[in-house]
């Protein structure tokens, strides 16, 4: 009976145990399945439908263009440079201002440059015969005018080209015919009027136009042949007379994409904004003239 007894209890406490463990091992099968939902469900990437953080935009890379433009442009270009960037913050303006023939010499030798804007016809052709620009990528966009000046405190009187032969009249400055415009135009002038051998021995040449306006504000030339958009920039000197426009080529500045520029669609951008009203508005209040 005593037998009999204890194999039960032993049966029932094994049993008991049995029970138990599997009790436990169910506890931790459930927690090993809610840690594994929870995991899942951390990982699963939100939908369209719920909160989530904005995208990034890439910041837009600025481009800089390098603009060659006539020295007699500066003014001009320093006002039209700011407009033009405040208006289009993505793209800077780089500019080297020069005469019109060292300008075209640079481009011809590989200097960078997108955008020419020339004093002179010729030096546009020139690149445009180079292949260097396209020519349905170019047009005349100002002109200016050629006058003599001289010390605005001067007490020599001036009114004419034969004036500057007079003995008072030192010395008067000119570009370099062969490289700067105002120069060559100059020349021209000279020349129609006869007074070209005459002057030659007073003459003092300026690498650009802005170097023969301040041989004359600094009183190191007594005259000087500048375009009159220079000699409005000035309070040093005044207008002695405005040269006869039939005496020289007439002073065009055409506007021109170099070929090989790595900004095309910048470049095409700003040859445009050169054409539009506002900005010729610009020019005529420095003293430029719109080609018809």
């Amino acid at each position: 009976m005593n037998k009999r007894i204890t194999y039960v209890l032993g049966t029932m406490s094994l049993g008991l145990a049995l029970v138990l463990a599997g009790c436990g091992a169910d506890a931790d099968t459930n927690k090993q399945d809610a840690a594994s939902s929870t995991n899942q469900t951390a990982s699963v990437p939100a939908t369209s439908g719920e909160n989530t953080a904005p995208a990034t935009t890439e910041p837009q890379e600025k481009v800089e263009l390098t603009i060659s433009a006539a020295a007699s442009l500066t003014d001009a270009m320093k006002e039209i440079q700011t407009n033009f960037e405040q208006a289009n913050p993505n793209i800077s303006l780089s500019f080297n201002f020069g005469a019109s023939g060292a300008l075209q010499q640079q481009i011809e030798q590989g200097a960078p440059a997108d955008i020419f804007v020339s004093a002179s016809a010729k030096n546009m052709k020139a690149l445009v015969d180079e292949n260097l620009i396209e020519s349905s990528d170019q047009k005349n966009l100002l002109q200016n005018s050629l006058v003599a000046i001289v010390p605005a405190d001067g007490i020599s009187a001036v009114t004419s080209e034969k004036d500057l032969t007079n003995d008072g009249i030192k010395t008067v400055a000119i570009g370099i015919p062969e490289s700067v415009p105002a120069g060559t135009y100059a020349k021209e002038a000279l020349t129609n009027a006869k007074l070209w051998d005459q002057l030659e021995k007073k003459l003092v040449q300026g690498k650009d136009v802005r170097q023969v306006l301040q041989y004359v504000e600094t009183g190191n030339a007594d005259a000087g042949f500048v375009y009159k958009t220079d000699a409005l920039t000035s309070k040093q000197v005044k207008i002695a007379f405005e040269v006869d426009k039939s005496s020289y080529t007439p002073a065009n500045y055409p506007l021109g994409i170099i070929e090989g520029t790595k900004h095309r669609s910048e470049a095409e951008q700003f040859y445009a904004y050169l054409q539009t009203p506002e900005v010729l508005d610009i020019f005529a209040k420095y003293g430029f003239s719109i080609p018809k």
